[in-house]
């Protein structure tokens, strides 16, 4: 007998934003046998949006990156839940580890000659975006000399290199393609546009017609979610059947997957996951491409501890300064960026650590870690941050079921000539008529890596994928 959108039985391998649009998006179209399986104990995957001091915080994306051509966006624009952050963070201070503090006009300077670094779509260059980056900051600021301090501008350029890799999520700018910046479409607006005291779990909601303020339900989703439901083995090649087995021993069958697991569990995982192995072409993909780790630190205070037009501060290291450190057991905090104030919620700071630091930074205690920072507060700051009544930090890397926090082109996905296209393509049936394996989470998406709308995206297009099967037999 024929499978039908009614019959068919789908199952989709995790509950994140790519997931969970997924799984509406079928629904929608008339799929009735459709199955979530969620490694972890809530739904959200890297959205997170937990209750935290005044309100609410968001430990993984926290930002809808733009207006125009954003999936996210175009979904709540009309519903007066996002707030546009405009310029608010142009004005954080730029500390030195002597304690110094960069003047206003001098930070502007710099931070223009940083920002037009960034390649641009129309640059064409050769090398590593780390490359053209140094080349071009330091070609600017030449021609502006002898204006400029040339030992300040270097503590500016390393500043700056830490603030980029926080934003494409890489360890340093020297393993990110010159393609990256080309392939990435970035949507116009403000690219800062937070939630209000709502979380990024308000999007959420909205995908799977929940109901506000019950966390718990899950609109259209009810009763389809399995939770703490991590798998050991995916076997997709027997008769065209498909059989997944659960850590806990449930075997559960389906004619269609859809696995939206991050690249950092398919990296770890793919050779035992599954049987028989995946074909050559996706194991490249898996390889060439690569989830960085991006984590932050959340302190509530008493009442807040910045001055009052202080909305935040960089760190700039002298360089007998980050010499000594290396040596100590604070070489982590080399990779600490910056802390900030966090919108709507008055008495929190919000502090960044990227690459291999923030690997290292997630093995150590929660208290240690705190030590840490209190330390580097000491060090660069002129007035005094007490201890917070209340501190968390990320661990992106260190969960199992994620093992990183978003994904960026490499230098080996070129030398590999692959792309999230390779990751994305599904494995068909012997007929070559449905797809039987099927991939997405912003890893796949070939315009907007990364992001949450690119994990909303490759959702939709995977149910599109399967549903225009069914409508054209």
């Amino acid at each position: 007998m024929s499978k039908t959108k009614e019959t068919a039985r789908v199952v989709i391998i995790g509950a994140g934003a790519s997931g969970i649009a997924a799984g509406t998006r079928l629904l929608e179209q008339g799929f009735r046998n459709v199955l979530l399986l969620e490694a972890e104990d809530r739904i959200g995957g890297r959205i997170c949006s937990i209750p935290f001091a005044d309100s609410l915080m968001d430990l993984g994306a926290q930002w809808c990156h733009g207006e125009k051509g954003n999936v996210v966006y175009e979904f709540v624009k009309d519903l007066n839940f996002l707030e546009r952050t405009g310029d608010y963070y142009k004005n954080v201070q730029f500390v030195r580890s002597n304690k110094d503090k960069i003047v206003a006009e001098q930070s502007k300077i710099f931070i223009e000659i940083a920002e037009n670094s960034i390649p641009n779509k129309n640059v064409e260059f050769y090398g590593t975006e780390g490359d053209y980056v140094k080349q071009k900051y330091w070609q600017e600021i030449n021609e502006q000399k002898p204006s400029i301090d040339n030992t300040l501008a270097t503590e500016f350029l390393e500043s700056f290199l830490k603030y980029e890799c926080s934003v494409d999520g890489c360890d340093n700018l020297f393993e990110v393609s010159n393609r990256n910046h080309k392939e990435f479409i970035e949507s116009d607006g403000d690219n800062l546009l937070h939630w209000r005291d709502k979380g990024y779990r308000t999007f959420l909601r909205l995908l799977m017609d929940g109901k506000e303020n019950q966390p718990n339900d899950l609109g259209k989703l009810n009763g389809r979610v399995l939770f703490n439901r991590r798998i050991a083995e995916i076997k997709w090649s027997q008769c065209n059947e498909l059989i997944l087995r659960c850590w806990n021993g449930e075997i559960i069958q389906a004619d269609h997957i859809i696995c939206t697991v991050s690249l950092g569990v398919l990296k770890e995982q793919h050779s035992q996951l599954f049987v028989p192995p995946l074909p050559r072409s996706k194991v490249r993909a898996i390889e060439g491409l690569k989830l960085g780790t991006v984590d932050k630190f959340v302190m509530e205070f008493q009442v807040q501890p910045l001055p009052a037009d202080c909305v935040g501060f960089n760190f700039l290291w002298l360089q007998k300064d980050l010499q000594e450190i290396r040596s100590t057991e604070w070489f982590w905090l080399e990779s600490v960026g910056s802390f900030h104030r966090v919108s709507h919620q008055p008495r929190l700071l919000e502090g960044w650590i990227t690459g291999q630091h923030a690997r290292h930074m997630e093995t150590l205690t929660e208290e240690k870690v705190l030590e840490g920072l209190l330390w580097l507060f000491g060090k660069f700051l002129c007035f005094n941050i007490p201890e917070p009544k209340r501190f968390i930090r990320t661990q992106w890397h260190a969960n199992p079921n994620f093992r990183g926090s978003y994904s960026f082109r490499t230098t080996l996905a070129d030398d590999l000539n692959i792309g999230p296209w390779d990751l994305e393509a599904p494995i068909m049936d012997s007929l070559n008529k449905y797809p039987k394996l099927q991939f997405a989470g912003e890893a796949s998406s070939k315009t907007h890596f990364g992001t949450v709308n690119g994990a909303t995206e490759t959702g939709w297009r995977e149910a599109d994928r399967l549903s225009q099967c069914y409508t054209t037999t």
